[in-house]
């Protein structure tokens, strides 16, 4: 975050997403930086709100619970055409309705990535401050237990990404008291004078156009493999995805045709990729620890081409944080080989 010219981060410390906030409180100021620790997530996405207003790249972040409380104003700071960076340091895979639907109010959407380790990550929280200064949107990064409490020796060099976006909008108190104050409003941009008020209606819809746009022009990405002639192909996100990989090699050694998909992109989803892999194989599978949530959108990009088999389901330890017992390639490996023998 650091590298990408992160300079002011806000949150509340709660497993896993405490270790992101510690690290930034060390090196944020190094850098001319602040870092907050916030009474509740709800001040946290507050002060990122007020900083992102100014222009200045900001992020906050949570797990779950703490996102939760967030929604409303993660609502409003998108239908504001604000740029922030959010993080959700999720407990296991259950947040991923949450993360690509929200809970919040209204017509918005938040870009969503979702790194298989630390290395992507390293990657792609750069390249979400640069998707959320371009499109002046809140984008998610969606991580897990796993990546919270990996170490790793990565390269945090910043990345070449383009010039940054201008920032005539930002709130900078230059204009104040000219007659050109600058207005950042979930309500709109207009200014509301004597005997006018906010037309939310022209808002709203120049809102619902601005998303359409983002989700046609933000090139959905996945990482694939095996795909020219699997007869089962496995679509895992995060963490699991590496698993998920590994488990393919393996049974690929074997002679079995399986295949799989990581998509990177959660928002907006690489459903094309899917569909063109369903066309050619006998069955689908989908990995996650939850009860079933990303099978939604990988049914949607199947469309009754293939059956759609899910081989995930919640595998905790006692705190609930993610810990997989059966997060194994030996275990991912008998589901797959079990899909592959029912449609052979």
């Amino acid at each position: 975050m650091i590298a990408a010219g992160c300079r002011f981060f806000a949150g509340y410390p709660m497993t896993p997403f405490t270790e992101v906030l510690e690290e930034m409180a060390k090196k944020l100021p190094a850098v001319g930086g602040v870092c907050m620790n916030a009474e509740s997530e709800l001040e946290a996405v507050g002060m990122a709100w007020g900083a992102a207003a100014t222009g200045t790249p900001a992020a906050t972040g949570s797990t779950g619970q703490g996102l939760s409380l967030m929604q409303e104003s993660l609502a409003e700071i998108t239908l504001a055409r604000l740029p922030l960076v959010v993080l959700n340091m999720a407990r296991a895979q259950g947040d991923y309705w949450q993360a690509t639907r929200g809970g919040g109010h209204g017509d918005y959407r938040h870009l969503v990535l979702a790194p298989v380790d630390l290395v992507e990550a390293v990657e792609l929280v750069q390249r979400a401050f640069f998707l959320a200064a371009t499109w002046r949107n809140p984008v998610l990064v969606l991580g897990d237990y796993y990546l919270a409490h990996t170490a790793r020796a990565v390269d945090v060099a910043p990345l070449d990404v383009g010039p940054a976006p201008a920032k005539e909008w930002a709130l900078t108190g230059e204009s104040g008291g000219t007659g050109r104050a600058k207005l950042v409003s979930f309500l709109g941009s207009a200014k509301q004078r004597d005997g006018a008020g906010y037309d939310l209606a022209v808002h709203y819809a120049a809102c619902a156009e601005h998303t359409a746009t983002m989700l046609r022009e933000v090139a959905p990405e996945a990482d694939t493999g095996f795909l020219d002639d699997a007869e089962v192909v496995v679509v895992a996100f995060g963490t699991p995805g590496a698993y998920v990989r590994s488990a393919v090699r393996n049974l690929r050694s074997e002679g079995v045709r399986a295949g799989w998909i990581r998509p990177i992109t959660l928002v907006p989803f690489p459903s094309e990729v899917i569909a063109a892999a369903a066309r050619k194989a006998k069955a689908v599978a989908v990995y996650e620890n939850n009860a079933g949530q990303m099978l939604d959108d990988v049914r949607l990009s199947v469309l009754g081409d293939a059956p759609v088999a899910f081989i995930g389901g919640l595998s905790l330890d006692a705190s609930g944080f993610g810990i997989a017992p059966d997060l194994q390639v030996s275990v991912l490996r008998r589901r797959i080989l079990d899909v592959a023998e029912r449609h052979r």
